[in-house]
């Protein structure tokens, strides 16, 4: 887990007297994850969180799901989710159940009227493609190419681009999503076989508190629902917080891949864990040593998990025909394995260029309106020549 942050001014002891300037008192406020039983961070704002205006007529966020018992190998292409100007409509889930959803998003401009925070998920935002930052009570964090940005439930963000084409991969998570723990000391810091390490971990910096008052629209989900307050405070008023929670970045391109005499299982691959699922980074690298070595993964039955992998960017061994943003989705129950004419090409090959995102689910997913939307007729037939 990222280790103890702070920023700006916090009192020598939590939940004590904590003075502005003119005599008045700093509010103070506990943001907790999991009730008071994990980690948490101490907050100290210019005016008390709780000062809301008015709340508008809340709507659907709901993602329309079209199929929920399904098998059957399925290929998706992600760049044809048509850009939005607005980044939350821009949001269009398409592998969902009910530990995460997989949303696809193509936003064209910032969050600069609105300010939104998920009461409901963890999100894991990956940059495929285009740059910026995101700003939070906590500072802010820039992000470009290949970041994962990772932003607790209940925190207010707003994101900002600086590139007018975007496209993200966005999980929301149901359960806290974590450093594996298999990559963990007992302390929680991460171990030397680690594919990552601390240093390669970005926290917020730059800390800005804005002692605002007016009207400051917050969009919260919470259950499928969009609720629109107005909050009397800027939601950025912190003159200082420390603790363990807080949004965090990581580069795919910084995770260091491992690699053996012989192909390497997929959690080797891993990068984060949650409740039911991982993910996974696959990232250039060279392949097995070994004389006789095939690169190329064998035939395997996920039986207990569905597979979908994120291809950005290169060529991947084991498949053919794929696109940049392409999703294929392998369910458990039937045996999925590289197209025919890899195995024999892999051979003797040195390394990989490829660069994807893979999500293993324990539960199965459901396919939603958007993803049939864009999928591929009769990819479950590739494997004949």
């Amino acid at each position: 887990m990222p280790q103890y942050h702070i920023l700006g001014q916090v009192p020598h002891k939590r939940h004590t007297v904590f003075k502005k300037p003119d005599g008045t008192l700093y509010a103070e406020e506990l943001v907790s994850s999991e009730g008071f039983s994990s980690v948490y961070s101490l907050i100290y704002h210019c005016h008390p969180p709780t000062l809301i205006k008015e709340t508008g007529k809340p709507y659907s966020a709901e993602p329309k799901i079209a199929c929920q018992r399904h098998m059957c190998h399925e290929s998706f292409e992600g760049f044809h989710i048509a850009p939005e100007k607005d980044y939350l409509k821009s949001r269009k889930a398409i592998l969902v159940n009910d530990d995460l959803h997989i949303s696809l998003a193509a936003p064209a401009s910032s969050t600069k009227d609105y300010f939104f925070k998920n009461a409901d998920a963890d999100e894991v935002i990956f940059v495929h493609e285009g740059s910026g930052k995101i700003s939070t009570i906590y500072g802010s964090i820039t992000f470009s190419y290949g970041d994962y940005l990772v932003i607790p439930r209940g925190t207010i963000y707003q994101i900002f681009f600086d590139t007018p084409a975007n496209r993200l991969l966005i999980t929301e998570s149901f359960s806290p999503v974590e450093t594996c723990k298999r990559y963990r000391n007992e302390y929680g810091q991460l171990l030397e076989h680690s594919p990552y390490c601390e240093r390669d971990i970005r926290k917020p910096q730059n800390l800005e508190t804005h002692d605002e008052k007016g009207d400051f629209l917050v969009l919260i989900k919470k259950q499928g629902m969009i609720y629109p307050y107005t909050y009397a405070s800027h939601p950025f008023d912190a003159i200082g917080w420390d603790g363990n929670l807080y949004p965090w970045a990581l580069s795919i391109h910084d995770f260091e891949p491992i690699t053996g005499r012989l192909h390497q299982p997929p959690p080797v691959h891993q990068t984060f864990e949650a409740r039911n699922y991982v993910i996974c980074s696959f990232v250039p690298r060279l392949f097995d040593y070994h004389p006789q070595a095939i690169p190329a993964p064998y035939n395997h039955s996920n039986i207990d998990s569905d597979e979908v992998l994120y291809y950005v960017e290169g060529e991947f061994m084991s498949r053919k025909n794929v696109s940049k943003g392409m999703i294929t989705l392998h369910p458990a129950g039937i045996p999925h394995g590289p197209h025919p004419g890899t195995v024999e090409k892999s051979i003797g090959a040195k390394e990989t260029k490829e660069l994807a995102v893979m999500i293993d689910t324990f539960k199965p997913l459901y396919l939603t309106e958007d993803a049939l939307s864009i999928k591929n007729k009769n990819y479950y037939k590739s494997w004949i020549e």
